[in-house]
Formats: C-alpha cells, sequence, structure tokens
C-alpha cells in the first residue's frame, strides 16, 4: 500500500505536470485547430488554411524562443509588435484562401483570441487624437505614456506571472500613472474626453 508521503508527493508530482501543460497550451496562443472545426471548408480551403496557421505558428514560436535566449529580461514589447505583425500578415494571406464570412468569422475569432498588447491601440490612439484635437506636441506625450505603460507592465510580468489579481493590480497602478501623466498634458476638457473614450479600456486577464 502507498504510504501516506508518497501519496502526497505523487499528487504534487501531477499537479506540477498539469500545471506546466496547461501554462504551455496557454503560450501557444490561438487555438486555429478549434476554428477550423467551427467553419466548413473546402479539402483545398482546408490545404491552405492549414499550410498557413502552421507556417506561422512556427514563425511565432521561433520569435518566442530567439526573444527567450537573448538573456536577461526578455523585450516582451518587441516581441508584441512581431506577434502583431505575423497576424497582420498571416491575414493577408488567409483572405486570399477564405471567402468573406470565413475571413469575418476568422478575424473575429483571431481577436478574441489573440494575445494583445496592452496598451491603447493604433484605432484608440487616432480616435484620441482627432476627438480631442491634439496637437502634434500633445500626440508625442500621448503616445510616449502610452509606451511607458506598456513597457512598465511587460517589464514586471516576472512578477505577476500566472496571478491575475496581481497582474491586475499592476495594471491598474501603470495605469494611473498613464492618466496622471496625460491630466498633466491635456486641457481640462481635453482630458475630460479622454477619460470617455478609454472608459472601457480594463485589465483584461487571461482565460
Amino acid at each position: 500500500m502507498m504510504r501516506p508521503f508518497v501519496k502526497i508527493w505523487a499528487l504534487a508530482l501531477c499537479t506540477f505536470i498539469i500545471t506546466s501543460c496547461s501554462n504551455d497550451n496557454k503560450r501557444r496562443g490561438v487555438d486555429y485547430t478549434k476554428f477550423k472545426s467551427e467553419i466548413t471548408l473546402t479539402p483545398e480551403q482546408e490545404k491552405s488554411y492549414d499550410e498557413i496557421t502552421i507556417r506561422y505558428q512556427k514563425q511565432a514560436e521561433q520569435n518566442f524562443e530567439v526573444a527567450k535566449a537573448q538573456g536577461g529580461q526578455m523585450d516582451r514589447v518587441a516581441l508584441g509588435v512581431k506577434s502583431e505583425e505575423l497576424r497582420a500578415r498571416q491575414a493577408e494571406e488567409m483572405a486570399k484562401v477564405l471567402d468573406n464570412d470565413q475571413m469575418e468569422k476568422f478575424n473575429k475569432f483571431v481577436d478574441e483570441n489573440a494575445r494583445k498588447r496592452p496598451r491603447y491601440n493604433n484605432e484608440i490612439l487616432a480616435k484620441l487624437k482627432t476627438e480631442l484635437q491634439l496637437s502634434e506636441d500633445q500626440f508625442a506625450m500621448l503616445n510616449a505614456a502610452n509606451d511607458a505603460f506598456e513597457k512598465s507592465f511587460n517589464d514586471a510580468h516576472d512578477v505577476y506571472h500566472g496571478n491575475n489579481e496581481l497582474a491586475k493590480e499592476y495594471w491598474e497602478k501603470f495605469d494611473k500613472q498613464r492618466k496622471e501623466a496625460l491630466q498633466k498634458v491635456f486641457t481640462p476638457d481635453q482630458n475630460t474626453r479622454f477619460l470617455e473614450i478609454v472608459k472601457d479600456q480594463q485589465f483584461k486577464g487571461r482565460k
């Protein structure tokens, strides 16, 4: 009969293996096989779909391994930029394979499941520039504050990794600093409109 100590050790080992596998799966990003199971593709479409997604997944994994192998603290901002560029190029190729309805679903699926850079995206930045009627200097300060937020949050990654509650605390801390910095850049009216536009920009933990 297995002794209590051995049982506890075996249970801990299983937990470690399950957790490791779970983390590994999360790192893989978008599950393109799942999306493929949700739509109907012709044999020709399926062949091209598999070729494209496998090729880009390999490139994404290579980018991650290169970033990890550089030693010291991983440059997660640069890795996030590369990931965005890869997804954009993949979408361009996929648009030549899928019809309009399939492509709309594909883009929606990727948008909902891909890890995004923790920052105001280009669409929000453009909206802020237009609606707040920002000068070039103000817009440069907005971008600088946004970049600083992203870098600070990514630099703290090793501290909050795997802990959504702690990650949320860091996100909110750096977001507060971003807003305080921008309050000094905007006029009172601009700042009021700014807060209205970004009110839905909240921390989104990993599923």
